[in-house]
């Protein structure tokens, strides 16, 4: 029983593997050109799903009232879309001279100019008690910004340009992620009451969908007899990331609790969280956009794979350690407080 419990609130990360394995085993039928015709299905209709999915959950009408709190959100946006991006970049010069393989690191650049999940970093955010409408508004405005900067950042980290058309790529994003995600907020406004009644499984769906992208990826990949993925360069990867995002949320911790920070402890939760996690929804599709027909787009999309469970997995991990802190640091204040009453 406690099994199909686990396996039920974990689907989505065996849905990974199985999609996997399937594409290993029968790459054929998700190839360019094959039966399923991704070039189509998932290229046009699987990402404008995703994202008019996410136009239909965003609640946005709730983001008003954390909106006065710019240092903070300026704070998580800024690092997230520029200093992250950046520091990756400055690493990979380092391990560009180690033989881990090149596409391998070139994925870990891509990690770095995702923008922050709709879901993981509110729902910890939550978990601890931190401040959970910034963790929502930063997740839902880092959304909206990633559909323009994610693929600038792509564009000037990677250099795709060279075989992929500037013009073209901004053209298809904006038909596919840009004008679904209006439509779907358009389609909100007038259903809200009866998805608030209803409460459809968004995430879900999303995630459904994102198993099919996943699944195409690495039927091309597994169809190409040139590429050659080794076990060593995959377990590094794997610990890099590991220590990335350990010390990421230490950088932000340390950034945010500082004497002039002016930031308060369930700031610092919804900091460290929405500042460290990106998002696999909204990556995925972006990057089958921007490297469309890239014989190594698999590859690029594995350390961003790797990176989804580990940031829930650390998170969900560290919770107890942060609440504890958070509940500390919030009793300081209070205890100052009692003392000057009791000596007034």
């Amino acid at each position: 029983m406690r099994l199909l419990e686990r396996m039920r609130k974990e689907w989505f990360m065996i849905g990974i593997v199985l999609a996997i394995a399937g594409a290993k085993l029968e790459p054929s039928i998700g190839v360019n050109g094959g039966p399923l015709k991704p070039e189509i299905t998932v290229s046009y209709i699987a990402v404008a799903t995703i994202f008019f999915n996410s136009g239909l959950s965003l609640k946005t009408e709730e983001l008003t009232s954390a909106l006065v709190h710019i240092k903070l959100h300026l704070f998580i946006q800024i690092f997230t879309l520029a200093f992250f991006p950046a520091t990756i970049w400055l690493f990979l010069q380092l391990l560009s001279i180690t033989p881990i393989n090149e596409w391998l690191l070139k994925g870990l650049q891509t990690v770095g100019c995702m923008p922050p999940p709709v879901s993981s970093a509110v729902i910890l955010t939550k978990a601890v008690g931190g401040n959970e409408a910034a963790a929502i508004f930063n997740s839902a405005f880092g959304s909206f910004l990633g559909i323009v900067i994610t693929p600038m950042l792509l564009l000037l980290f990677l250099g795709s340009s060279s075989s992929v058309p500037f013009t073209s790529i901004f053209s298809q994003l904006f038909m596919t992620v840009v004008v679904p995600l209006i439509i779907g907020q358009i389609v909100r406004r007038y259903i809200k009451d009866w998805l608030e009644r209803k409460k459809p499984p968004f995430g879900a769906i999303s995630s459904s969908v994102l198993l099919m992208i996943i699944y195409t990826t690495f039927c091309d990949t597994f169809s190409n007899p040139n590429i050659d993925l080794d076990k060593f360069s995959l377990i590094l990867i794997l610990f890099i990331i590991f220590s990335i995002q350990l010390s990421f949320m230490l950088l932000t911790f340390l950034f945010s609790t500082r004497n002039n920070s002016g930031f308060t402890p369930a700031d610092t939760v919804a900091i460290i969280f929405c500042s460290t996690h990106k998002s696999l929804t909204l990556g995925i599709p972006m990057l089958k956009i921007v490297f469309a027909g890239h014989e190594h787009l698999s590859l690029i999309s594995v350390p961003l794979l790797i990176y989804h469970p580990v940031q829930i997995l650390l998170g969900s991990v560290l919770v107890p350690t942060i609440k504890s802190w958070m509940v500390s640091r919030q009793k300081k204040p209070l205890q100052t407080r009692e003392v000057l009453a009791a000596l007034e």
